[in-house]
């Protein structure tokens, strides 16, 4: 009888059947499955909550950044030569504004594979790990550049991990709604590169006194090697440092591929410029202009002031840089250095009134008070034009009214009172004088008669429509400049002189954009025909007469190469000379802050000042008369008796007129008859030569 071993036959080993190996294993593939399900379910509740938290960061808004913009203040040019900033000078410009070296310098020494990554470099991180795993410390870190901009956009330096997660969140963020290049651009325009400059332009306008956009390879690379430890790597802190710094970012880029070695020694060997710190282009020209900017920018034109100091904004002004180096070299150099005398000096351009020169004291540092403003200086006989213009406008004296030049003792207020003007240094002509030559001796007794003709009032209501709004009495007195005057007023009620009768609003600001481009302010000066052009023409004929051999200014006529009008000032504490060409009207003031006496000397200062400061500003323009409008005749008279001159009269003068208010009485004090015949000859005479006049007028202009 046969015996069978279970599991056995003919020897060899017997299989279980399938159904029985698949219950062996039930278990483990139920256990399998049910692994496979949670982790799928986990992963897929992972991938929702992902996405749910990117889609939330995504349409969060980043937060508010206070990042600090300069602001910068334009001359004429469109050059800036100021800025405003409250702590961090920063200029914020467009990327396409900024060297390709500085913007390949960066990229290669802070995070070569920026475009590459998602604002995490996680080769970077691992190979940053490695290195200091290796050397047991923090020897190299990884973060990209919108790490770093998030950090110093919103975040503190702290080492907390709430800070390292906040970090990680708005550099996703940061990704997400902005482009690499707009990246690349916040980053260059926010970086702290040393001495209080941020972003590249402030920095290349610190270092180089250049624009970003100017900065050559070996500059970028000095440049880009800062911001690791600006006090370290600066240049003015440590210069082996910093080269150091310069050749290893330059090797750095050669061996991505980005420079040939050749051009990265050269620029490694290149000798650098440096704008020493604390010179005038980093403080800024013209300082006693910026701070009227300021003032009117805040308190007339209502820009606040947090937004004049951190918003970016840009002020374009009247400010003419040649004619300011102008300005500042003339007072300079009209005062003796060791002197304590104080100068101010303010010029506008009469066609648009833009104020194109300011000098508000000789030493800004030492004291910022803006004497071109001060209304607590007499002016002096510089005010005695106003007066002839009204009494020539009001129809009451012409060039050849006469006055007796002798001490007079004048009455008024119905004759309770009585004014003893006396001329400087009791020097009288003796005799009866015209305006003219009282203008160019600048005889005080004429201009009292004058006032006393035409009335103080009437002077003051054309002050008052010359833009000059300083207190003033109606006394006879008047007539000497006893009544302060800024010298802004003079100037700006000179420029009208010069502009046929035209006054032109005062203007300093032109434009104000803010840090995008937007127009703020765009001014729009008033004007107004105030003085009839023919009246305004004959005054400045006259005040030109203050040039010529025996007028108060002729000492520096030779130093004047073109016509020129204007008027000399002297009080006991004051001096001044205010004139005009046709394209600038300019007020000069000398004198001590604290009123004390001139000397001879002193008082002579405010002529060369204004003569050396003319022919410089206006070096590069050809001289211009003074152009003749509709409503001027010009005859020849005979100064002695101030009517026609005849042709024996041995000092014929020509002289202008407003038409209708000249001579019709021929001479007759030297031997000529008046006959018709000599009227009609001395008619025909002038005639001619007023047709020459008048050519030469029209060639010149």
């Amino acid at each position: 009888m046969m015996k069978f071993r279970i599991g056995q036959s003919g020897g060899r080993k017997r299989r279980l059947p399938v159904s029985i190996q698949l219950e062996k294993w039930m278990p483990l593939l139920a256990r399998v499955k049910r692994w496979l399900l949670y982790s799928g379910a986990a992963l897929l509740l992972m991938f929702i909550a992902a996405f749910c938290f990117l889609y939330y960061l995504r349409v969060q808004a980043l937060p508010a950044s206070a990042i600090s913009q300069t602001s910068q203040m334009l001359d004429a040019q469109g050059h800036v030569i100021d800025t405003f900033h409250a702590g961090e000078n920063r200029q914020s410009v467009p990327l396409k504004q900024i060297s390709p070296y500085l913007v390949e310098a960066t990229l290669a020494i802070e995070d070569q594979r920026f475009y590459d990554h998602l604002g995490f470099d996680m080769r970077g991180m691992a190979r940053a790990a490695l290195i200091n795993v290796e050397h047991m410390s923090r020897k190299q870190g990884a973060s990209t550049l919108t790490q770093q901009l998030a950090r110093n956009l919103y975040l503190t330096h702290e080492r907390t991990w709430s800070r390292k997660l906040k970090e990680a969140m708005y550099t996703i963020q940061l990704e997400m709604h902005y482009s690499k290049d707009e990246i690349l651009a916040l980053y260059l325009n926010q970086i702290y590169y040393g001495h209080g400059a941020y972003g590249a332009e402030a920095a290349a306008q610190l270092y180089f006194g250049k624009h970003a956009s100017e900065l050559t390879l070996a500059e970028s690379a000095m440049l880009a090697g800062i911001p690791k430890g600006p006090k370290y790597y600066s240049p003015y802190m440590d210069m082996k440092n910093a080269k150091d710094r310069q050749r290893t970012i330059l090797q750095t880029m050669v061996n991505q591929g980005i420079l040939q070695q050749e051009a990265a020694e050269a620029a490694g060997a290149e000798l650098l410029s440096f704008v020493p710190l604390g010179t005038s282009k980093q403080t800024g020209m013209a300082p006693y202009f910026r701070d009227y900017i300021r003032y009117m920018a805040v308190d007339k034109l209502g820009i606040d002031e947090r937004t004049l100091s951190e918003g970016g904004i840009r002020i374009y002004t009247t400010l003419d840089p040649d004619a300011q180096r102008a300005a500042e070299e003339a007072v300079a150099a009209g005062i003796p250095e060791d002197s304590e005398q104080q100068a101010a000096l303010v010029s506008i351009d009469p066609r648009t009134g833009y104020i194109k020169a300011m000098v508000g004291g000789r030493d800004y540092r030492s004291n910022q008070y803006n004497r071109v403003f001060a209304k607590t200086r007499q002016p002096g006989s510089s005010f005695k034009p106003v007066l002839y213009l009204t009494a020539l406008q009001e129809g009451v004296l012409t060039p050849v009214s006469q006055f007796k030049s002798t001490p007079t003792i004048f009455t008024y207020d119905e004759g309770r009172k009585t004014y003893s003007p006396s001329n400087y240094n009791s020097k009288y002509a003796g005799d009866f004088i015209d305006m003219r030559q009282a203008i160019a001796s600048s005889d005080n007794i004429y201009a009292v008669n004058s006032i006393m003709t035409v009335g103080p009032e009437k002077v003051i209501g054309m002050a008052r429509k010359l833009g000059i709004d300083s207190p003033m009495k109606p006394v006879p007195s008047l007539a000497l400049g006893t009544f302060p005057i800024s010298p802004f007023e003079m100037a700006s009620a000179f420029g009208t002189f010069a502009n046929g009768g035209v006054r032109m609003e005062p203007t300093a600001i032109l434009r104000i954009e803010d840090s995008k481009g937007k127009v703020l302010y765009e001014a729009q000066p008033a004007s107004e025909q105030v003085v009839d052009a023919a009246h305004a023409y004959v005054l400045t004929s006259l005040m030109e007469s203050v040039f010529d051999t025996g007028g108060t200014g002729n000492r520096v006529s030779a130093m004047i190469k073109r016509p020129v009008a204007g008027k000399t000032g002297t009080t006991a504490t004051d001096a001044w000379l205010v004139g005009y060409t046709p394209e600038l009207a300019t007020a000069v003031w000398v004198g001590y802050d604290k009123g004390r006496k001139l000397t001879s000397v002193e008082a002579r200062r405010a002529a060369p000042i204004f003569a050396s400061y003319t022919e410089a500003a206006l070096s590069a323009i050809p001289p211009k008369i003074f152009p003749l409008p509709d409503g001027v005749v010009s005859v020849y008279v005979d100064p002695d008796s101030g009517k026609l001159a005849g042709k024996g009269c041995p000092n014929r003068r020509l002289e202008s007129f407003v038409s209708g208010t000249q001579p019709v009485e021929v001479c007759g004090l030297h031997g000529d008859a008046g006959s018709e015949a000599s009227q009609e000859n001395s008619a025909r005479e002038e005639k001619s030569r007023g047709w020459w006049k008048q050519l030469k007028r029209w060639w010149t202009n």
